[in-house]
């Protein structure tokens, strides 16, 4: 299963192709697939899967074999050519940027003599966002087809001779169907904001706790205590100037934070032109000029959270910019959901839930196959256990408050 070789991997005739680069898609064929437009309502549009995202992403030089992040996407067919359907993979030489961490299998693999990189990595890159990852064209069996792209994924692992195939934020359904095959399941947690109907930011909090209803109170009122103002930007309002701005906050924050920052300026003006109305651009401006952002893509009924950056620190800023109005937004859009990206718990006392997150993971090696299994056993068992605890601490009202 090389580029530009088909194989057939079930007896239903369906021919699996591995294609180097988002260009072996159309933008309409790949926006036929479940999840990655807003024309296909038989699962809701996740901006992150679209066209857009994947060949910014692409176009702009952040996902290449230079930077350790090769496309390697499978494009499933049947025997006339008709696509089935299809999954974003990527050829790994690192394990940087994928918020499922595993650098403790590839030292341990590599430590016994095996070669733990390069691997296969089925995800959107950066972004560590539940969203379907076993595309599916529409009226076809999903659950045939996602079996057959599971073991298509499989095949090439072998072809290519690599240690590994790892889904990640991968759906429950989809990890479950992955497990059926012979991937191992993994399990970590998120703190989502849940819209439970709300008629604005104020009848969210009156369905807090006291304490917490006015501490978030206090901190919006002192977040924008020193003449500070927030601006919510999207469509044409994202202009080249916007982003030099907010490229610059994120480049100083990520640079503290991971000490190279994954995504460059030209990504920024590619998702700028291709899906501007899927994004919204929250900017904390003081004196006149821009000190701090975030940036957040509209779904179908999602609001992503992402990056975060400023050039100036104020307190509570980073909650009123990432959380509070991204939970405004949410309710004034009639979203469902707040993904506000990995860990964080201070979340939690800001209005949002722990969130079990679902990957799964093919090993080739049996030796080494039989030790993640092992520790993902007790993995799964601490994760439930501390988000049984953390629901117990959710910041809503109690019957007696």
């Amino acid at each position: 299963m090389d580029d530009g070789c088909t194989d057939d991997v079930s007896s239903d005739a369906f021919v699996m192709r591995v294609a180097p680069s988002l260009d072996a898609f159309s933008s309409a064929e790949w926006a036929n697939l479940a999840g990655a437009s807003r024309e296909n309502q038989a699962t809701p549009y996740n901006p992150f899967v679209s066209h857009a995202f994947l060949s910014s992403l692409e176009d702009s030089g952040t996902t290449s074999p230079q930077t350790g992040w090769q496309p390697q996407h499978l494009r499933l067919e049947n025997s006339d050519g008709a696509l089935l359907g299809a999954v974003p993979c990527y050829l790994k030489s690192h394990s940087q940027g994928e918020y499922v961490f595993d650098h403790g299998w590839a030292d341990a693999f590599e430590r016994a003599g095996g070669r733990y990189y390069p691997k296969l990595q089925v995800s959107v890159p950066f972004t560590p966002a539940t969203g379907p990852r076993l595309l599916v064209a529409p009226g076809r069996d999903a659950g045939a087809v996602r079996q057959a792209l599971g073991a298509g994924l499989k095949t090439l692992c072998e072809r290519l001779g690599v240690s590994s195939a790892h889904v990640t934020f991968a759906p429950e359904t989809e990890a479950a169907a992955l497990e059926e095959i012979g991937y191992l399941r993994r399990t970590d947690q998120q703190f989502h904001f849940f819209n439970r109907g709300y008629a604005g930011f104020e009848d969210f909090l009156a369905s807090l706790a006291s304490r917490k209803r006015k501490a978030i109170r206090r901190e919006r009122r002192e977040a924008l205590g020193e003449d500070i103002t927030i601006e919510r930007l999207t469509g044409a309002d994202l202009t080249e100037a916007v982003w030099d701005d907010f490229f610059r906050f994120y480049m100083d924050t990520g640079g503290r934070k991971w000490g190279r920052p994954y995504l460059n300026r030209r990504f920024y003006s590619l998702i700028g032109e291709r899906m501007a109305d899927d994004i919204m651009l929250v900017m904390a401006r003081r004196n006149g000029r821009n000190v701090a952002g975030a940036i957040n893509f509209i779904g179908g009924d999602t609001l992503y959270g992402r990056n975060w950056g400023c050039i100036e620190d104020h307190p509570f800023l980073h909650f009123e910019v990432c959380y509070y109005q991204a939970i405004e937004f949410a309710i004034e859009k009639g979203l469902k959901v707040v993904e506000a990206g990995a860990q964080g718990q201070h979340k939690l006392s800001r209005g949002y839930v722990p969130v079990t997150t679902h990957s799964a993971h093919f090993i080739t090696h049996p030796g080494l196959r039989d030790a993640v299994a092992d520790y993902l056993v007790r993995e799964r068992a601490e994760v439930a256990q501390i988000g049984a605890y953390l629901e117990e601490h959710a910041p809503f009202r109690k019957a007696r408050d």
